[in-house]
This record gives structure tokens, C-alpha cells and sequence, in this order.
């Protein structure tokens, strides 16, 4: 069902899941499934009928979007998930826990083939940094990890959070620092399709900065990760 391609090229099929919600590279999201095509998602996934338990989230352009028919109804660039948990609840439902892999540019929607949407994509990859931005590029990791600091020290719980692992490279740092971060979907998505990884660190800088001041001239916090709903509801388009 899913076909690899070249990165740049076009040809590959995955299966898509359109969400409320971006996912980023390397990071984790769980999510409930409980509408008839993507259980059968998530039974393709673990049989292998999906090779390689991979497939596609896209974000909604709109919450109010019921049914997705069109390129033109989603963000048009998507991450890869990588299926890493599954469990299959007793009445058919299922909670998966799924990983965040390539980038993707969607080109094309197939509402007809398959029991879900299927989508022809081009991989998307990240321009190469210059040696001479190498300094610059550390420098702006230690104040954008500060920043990261800054904000969960005043959202959550000291056992809530980590930082990222300091050999985290360059290409996927600001994507492990904003999974931490309540970020609205834009934000999310801007991060998501910017391709140059100093920029996209520079970008989660300023937006780690901004939401920890909102926090700090609010005296207001999200609420605790452990009161979250752990898996997506209906508004989802599951």
C-alpha cells in the first residue's frame, strides 16, 4: 500500500489521516481511533497490509472541515507517522501511539481507493547549513533551550518535562523543543514546512520566548500534561 520514493521526487502513496493538530518530526502523539475506515487503518498498519506501519498526518485548513476530498482541504505539507504502539480496545476501537518521521508535500488526494484517503506525496528535505553558520547555529541552541526552560518551568511540574538530549542535532531541535509547548496550529505548521534548520530554530526561539511571557504576565499555566485528554475526540475527523 505505501510505495518509497527518492527524497525530492514524487511517486510515493501513503494513506492519510487528517488531524486538528500538526505533527512534528520525532516527536511523539497518541490518538484514539474509533471510526470504521481508520480502525481499519490501524488493522492494515499492524498486519503489514501498510508496510513499514507508516502513513501520513495532514492538518485540517478548517475545524469546521467534516470530510476531506481535496488537496485543498488540508495543509499541504504533512508529516510521515511511524505506528509505535497499538492497542485494540474490546469494541473494535483503536489507542496507538505513533512517531513522527519525513516531511511530506501532499500533490494529490485518492477519497476512492481505499477504505481512507490516500495521498501522493513528494518527500520534503531540509537545505544544507552553510560551516560557516555552525557557531551561530549552537549559539542560538543554548537560547532557544533556555527558552524551552524558561517556558516549562512555568507550565508544568519539574517531573512533567525534559530537556532534549544535547546531542540533538541542529535539524531536529526546534521540532523536540516545541513538542513541550501548547503552540497554537499555526505556529505548529510553520515550523513543520520550514526547511532551512536555522530559521526553524530561530522561529521556535521567538515563539518559546513569546509563550513563556504570556505565562509570565498571565499568572496563568495549561493545564498539566497528566490532565490532558490522552487521545483525540470526534473534532479530530476520526
Amino acid at each position: 500500500m505505501t510505495e518509497q520514493a527518492p527524497a525530492g521526487r514524487a511517486g510515493a502513496t501513503l494513506p492519510l489521516f487528517p488531524l486538528q493538530t500538526v505533527l512534528l518530526p520525532g516527536t511523539n502523539l497518541p490518538l484514539h481511533l474509533f471510526e470504521p475506515r481508520y480502525r481499519q487503518l490501524a488493522v492494515d498498519l499492524v498486519t503489514g497490509t501498510v508496510p513499514d506501519r507508516r502513513f501520513g498526518i495532514v492538518a485540517l485548513r478548517s475545524a469546521a472541515m467534516r470530510e476531506v476530498d481535496t488537496v485543498e482541504h488540508v495543509e499541504t505539507v504533512g508529516c510521515e507517522a511511524v505506528l509505535r504502539e497499538a492497542e485494540r480496545l474490546p469494541d473494535g476501537r483503536f489507542d496507538i501511539i505513533i512517531t513522527g518521521g519525513r516531511r511530506f508535500r501532499l500533490l494529490d488526494v485518492d477519497p476512492t481507493a481505499a477504505p481512507y484517503l490516500l495521498g501522493t506525496v513528494q518527500w520534503v528535505d531540509d537545505e544544507q547549513l552553510a560551516p560557516r553558520t555552525v557557531e551561530a547555529a549552537s549559539q542560538l541552541a543554548d537560547v532557544t533551550r533556555d527558552a524551552h526552560r524558561r517556558y516549562c518551568e512555568s507550565a508544568w511540574n519539574s517531573g512533567d518535562w525534559s530537556a532534549p538530549r544535547e546531542d540533538a542535532s541542529i535539524d531536529e531541535l526546534a521540532y523536540l523543543l516545541a513538542a513541550d509547548c501548547l503552540l497554537p496550529l499555526g505556529d505548529r505548521q510553520r515550523l513543520l514546512e520550514e526547511t532551512h534548520p536555522l530559521r526553524r530554530l530561530r522561529i521556535a526561539c521567538q515563539l518559546l520566548t513569546r509563550e513563556a511571557g504570556f505565562l509570565s504576565r498571565l499568572r496563568a499555566v495549561p493545564a498539566p500534561p497528566a490532565e490532558i485528554p490522552r487521545f483525540s475526540g470526534p473534532s479530530n475527523l476520526n
